[in-house]
Protein backbone atom coordinates (compact mmCIF):
# COMPACT_ATOMS: atom_id res chain seq x y z
CA UNK A 1 0.00 0.00 0.00
CA UNK A 2 3.04 2.18 0.31
CA UNK A 3 2.80 2.74 -4.15
CA UNK A 4 1.70 6.08 -5.66
CA UNK A 5 -2.05 6.51 -6.49
CA UNK A 6 -3.03 2.83 -4.93
CA UNK A 7 -4.48 3.76 -1.38
CA UNK A 8 -8.47 3.16 -1.78
CA UNK A 9 -8.99 5.37 1.32
CA UNK A 10 -7.31 8.41 -0.28
CA UNK A 11 -9.02 7.56 -3.22
CA UNK A 12 -12.56 7.69 -0.96
CA UNK A 13 -10.90 11.23 0.55
CA UNK A 14 -10.98 12.64 -3.13
CA UNK A 15 -14.39 11.69 -4.11
CA UNK A 16 -15.59 13.15 -0.73
CA UNK A 17 -14.28 16.66 -1.06
CA UNK A 18 -15.50 16.60 -4.94
CA UNK A 19 -19.18 15.35 -3.49
CA UNK A 20 -18.97 18.36 -0.97
CA UNK A 21 -17.22 20.85 -2.96
CA UNK A 22 -20.47 20.48 -5.30
CA UNK A 23 -23.22 19.95 -2.52
CA UNK A 24 -24.21 23.55 -2.79
CA UNK A 25 -25.28 23.09 -6.49
CA UNK A 26 -28.01 21.03 -5.00
CA UNK A 27 -28.86 21.39 -1.59
CA UNK A 28 -30.13 24.79 -0.04
CA UNK A 29 -27.59 27.35 1.40
CA UNK A 30 -26.57 30.18 2.64
CA UNK A 31 -23.65 32.14 1.63
CA UNK A 32 -21.63 30.94 4.94
CA UNK A 33 -22.62 27.45 4.24
CA UNK A 34 -21.67 27.61 0.52
CA UNK A 35 -18.09 29.02 0.95
CA UNK A 36 -17.53 26.51 4.13
CA UNK A 37 -18.82 23.74 1.65
CA UNK A 38 -16.52 24.77 -1.39
CA UNK A 39 -13.31 25.50 1.09
CA UNK A 40 -13.34 22.58 3.03
CA UNK A 41 -14.61 20.25 0.28
CA UNK A 42 -11.62 21.48 -2.10
CA UNK A 43 -8.85 21.20 0.59
CA UNK A 44 -10.55 17.91 1.50
CA UNK A 45 -10.27 16.76 -2.17
CA UNK A 46 -6.52 18.89 -2.51
CA UNK A 47 -5.24 16.50 0.70
CA UNK A 48 -6.28 13.12 -0.67
CA UNK A 49 -4.57 13.86 -3.93
CA UNK A 50 -1.30 14.68 -2.28
CA UNK A 51 -1.67 11.88 -0.07
CA UNK A 52 -1.97 9.78 -3.43
CA UNK A 53 0.81 11.35 -4.55
CA UNK A 54 3.38 10.74 -1.73
CA UNK A 55 1.71 7.65 -0.15
CA UNK A 56 4.32 7.83 2.81
CA UNK A 57 3.40 12.00 3.79
CA UNK A 58 1.61 10.71 7.66
CA UNK A 59 0.93 14.62 8.13
CA UNK A 60 -1.60 14.71 5.44
CA UNK A 61 -3.58 11.20 6.95
CA UNK A 62 -3.50 13.83 10.29
CA UNK A 63 -4.42 16.97 8.19
CA UNK A 64 -7.23 15.35 6.53
CA UNK A 65 -8.78 14.31 9.60
CA UNK A 66 -8.70 17.96 10.79
CA UNK A 67 -10.31 18.91 7.89
CA UNK A 68 -13.22 16.01 8.30
CA UNK A 69 -13.64 17.67 12.39
CA UNK A 70 -13.97 20.67 10.59
CA UNK A 71 -16.51 20.11 8.24
CA UNK A 72 -18.50 17.82 10.90
CA UNK A 73 -18.64 21.21 13.20
CA UNK A 74 -19.52 23.71 10.72
CA UNK A 75 -23.23 23.72 10.26
CA UNK A 76 -23.00 24.37 14.49
CA UNK A 77 -20.40 27.01 13.94
CA UNK A 78 -21.17 28.80 10.63
CA UNK A 79 -25.12 28.17 11.55
CA UNK A 80 -26.59 26.25 8.94
CA UNK A 81 -28.21 23.13 10.96
CA UNK A 82 -31.20 24.20 10.13
CA UNK A 83 -30.40 23.50 6.32
CA UNK A 84 -31.32 19.97 6.29
CA UNK A 85 -29.27 19.08 2.88
CA UNK A 86 -26.11 21.00 4.00
CA UNK A 87 -25.67 20.24 7.32
CA UNK A 88 -26.69 16.27 6.72
CA UNK A 89 -23.56 16.77 3.93
CA UNK A 90 -21.23 18.30 6.30
CA UNK A 91 -21.81 15.79 8.79
CA UNK A 92 -22.10 12.21 6.85
CA UNK A 93 -18.97 14.04 4.66
CA UNK A 94 -16.88 14.95 8.21
CA UNK A 95 -17.27 11.19 9.70
CA UNK A 96 -16.46 9.62 6.37
CA UNK A 97 -13.43 11.67 5.97
CA UNK A 98 -12.46 11.44 10.07
CA UNK A 99 -12.80 7.62 9.02
CA UNK A 100 -10.62 7.60 6.06
CA UNK A 101 -8.00 9.57 7.40
CA UNK A 102 -8.08 7.01 10.51
CA UNK A 103 -7.97 3.80 8.17
CA UNK A 104 -5.27 5.07 5.60
CA UNK A 105 -3.19 6.16 9.14
CA UNK A 106 -1.19 2.86 9.57
CA UNK A 107 -0.37 2.56 5.72
CA UNK A 108 1.05 5.99 5.76
CA UNK A 109 3.16 5.45 8.61
CA UNK A 110 4.24 1.80 7.17
CA UNK A 111 5.01 3.56 3.61
CA UNK A 112 7.34 6.44 5.68
CA UNK A 113 9.55 4.16 7.91
CA UNK A 114 9.84 2.36 4.58
CA UNK A 115 7.85 -0.74 5.96
CA UNK A 116 5.58 -3.03 3.19
CA UNK A 117 2.35 -3.79 4.16
CA UNK A 118 0.60 -3.87 7.79
CA UNK A 119 1.96 -1.58 10.31
CA UNK A 120 3.43 -3.75 12.76
CA UNK A 121 4.70 -6.35 10.92
CA UNK A 122 8.56 -7.53 11.23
Amino acid sequence: MDKAWTRWQDWAEVVIGVVVLLAPIVVDTTNGAMWTMIVLGALIAIDGLASLAAPAMVYGEWFQMVLGVLLFISPFVIGYTDLTGAAWTSWVAGVLTVAAGAIALPAANSAHSGRSGLAGQH
